[in-house]
């Protein structure tokens, strides 16, 4: 008996480990996300990012006295209350128990430049996001998903934006030495630390009781919030366990040649869209609330600006959020300038007319300065068409990216 109580304990131990501290797979990740997305989809909702994000910058700007003159809002939500910025909030979350249970969580400061490079990739990432009506998420994912071309257009702009990002930070290293020494480490106290799964698994709980009570609320606000509170927590603990990152999946080819995360996100799209075609025929949700008005041009151009500033933050939107929680300061600097400049350039594009819906538009689509809700079942009148298009593309992209890794001719190293 005293040789099978450790050997029992350590079996459960075992199985913790490979749950609950070692790195899932980018391709388990991926799948579980997908899932999850459409999840959300048959409950009527879609996964965003930037709607919070600039949301939380809307709060600021009225805040500091900017929202009358860029004409934010007065009038906004509790953080609580918008569904993306719920999501957001719960994502983050996610990612702190995760980065508990696993022990990985650890206050990490950068070294000073790092929190310019902060601001700078930051407020790109929100001009970005506000020309193609999103971000990696809302811009480039959820729109491939819908079988839009926007996702497509913007994915041009991320690999261009992504490529020239990395050789003007490489180039920074060679001419900035200002800034590069990195402060001491935060320490956590070892007995804390060994605590940290149970503060983990304290987290969980917490939050299944918190969606259980919105669920049964009579409030029907209250209550559909009850599917957020969930699925953004799940979003960000699948996020953090397997290291998923958007901005990784455009960086990593052209900086190592590493295509793992890029097959990665290949795959959820692959197994996303078919899903995803099959709710819109059966008319489960509707597409075009996933699609942003940006095709071509928004998209494009966002997309470029997007890129180059996801390298400098070291994220994208969902990347950076999950990163938060894990205790990496420069990514809430990063989040804080992302929501400003989205919330800002939001506004002055929308002031100039270039995001302006047009409301003389008599097509099912909006349309803006800088393109519209392209949707591509209708465009072409075909889904078999659609699909196959979509599989194409996404056969190109899998089939560049495996030749980098073997060659390395993409990679600016």
């Amino acid at each position: 008996m005293s040789e099978a109580g450790p050997a029992w304990r350590s079996g459960f131990k075992a199985d913790y480990e490979a749950i609950f501290v070692e790195e899932w797979s980018p391709y388990v990740g991926a799948i579980l996300l997908v899932l999850t997305i459409v999840g959300l989809m048959l409950s009527g909702l879609v996964w965003g990012v930037f709607g919070g994000v600039k949301f939380w910058g809307d709060w600021f700007n009225n805040l500091i006295g900017l929202g009358p003159l860029l004409g934010v809002p007065q009038e906004l939500d509790g953080f609580l209350m918008h569904r993306m910025s719920l999501m957001n909030i719960m994502l983050v979350l996610g990612a702190f128990s995760a980065a508990l249970l696993s022990r990985q969580f650890s206050p990490n400061r950068p070294p000073p430049l790092e929190y310019v490079w902060a601001a700078l990739g930051g407020s790109l990432l929100g001009i970005g996001a506000a020309l193609a009506g999103g971000c990696t998420t809302g811009g480039f994912f959820n729109p491939v998903l819908h079988s839009s071309p926007a996702g497509w257009a913007m994915w041009l702009g991320l690999l261009a934006g992504a490529a020239i990002g990395l050789k003007l930070l490489l180039w920074t290293l060679d001419h900035i030495e200002w800034g590069m020494q990195a402060p001491p480490a935060l320490s956590v106290p070892d007995g804390l630390r060994s605590n940290f799964p149970w503060l983990g698994l304290a987290v969980i709980v917490g939050v299944l009781f918190w969606a259980t009570q919105w669920w049964g609320s009579a409030d029907e606000k209250i209550a559909a919030r009850a599917v957020i509170v969930v699925a953004g927590f799940a979003i960000g603990f699948i996020m953090h366990r397997s290291r998923l990152c958007f901005a990784r999946a455009f960086r990593e080819p052209f900086m190592t040649a590493e295509g793992d995360m890029t097959k990665a996100v290949i795959l959820a799209l692959a197994i996303g869209v078919p899903i995803a075609a099959l709710l819109f025929q059966k008319k489960v949700i509707d597409p075009y609330l996933a699609i942003p008005p940006t095709f071509w041009i928004g998209s494009l151009s966002g997309g470029l600006i997007f890129g180059i500033g996801m390298v400098f933050a070291g994220g994208c939107a969902s990347g950076s959020l999950w990163r938060m929680g894990e205790g990496h300061f420069k990514l809430w600097v990063t989040m804080f300038f992302f929501s400003w400049m989205g919330s800002t350039a939001s506004a002055i594009l929308k002031k100039l007319g270039l995001t302006t819906i047009d409301e003389t538009n008599v097509e099912t689509w909006e349309m803006t300065k800088v393109g519209f809700q392209a949707y591509l079942p209708e465009m072409w009148h075909s889904w078999g068409w659609t699909l196959l298009a979509g599989g194409a593309l996404l056969l190109l992209w899998y089939a560049l990216v495996r030749y980098n890794e073997s060659t390395e001719k993409f990679t600016l190293l």
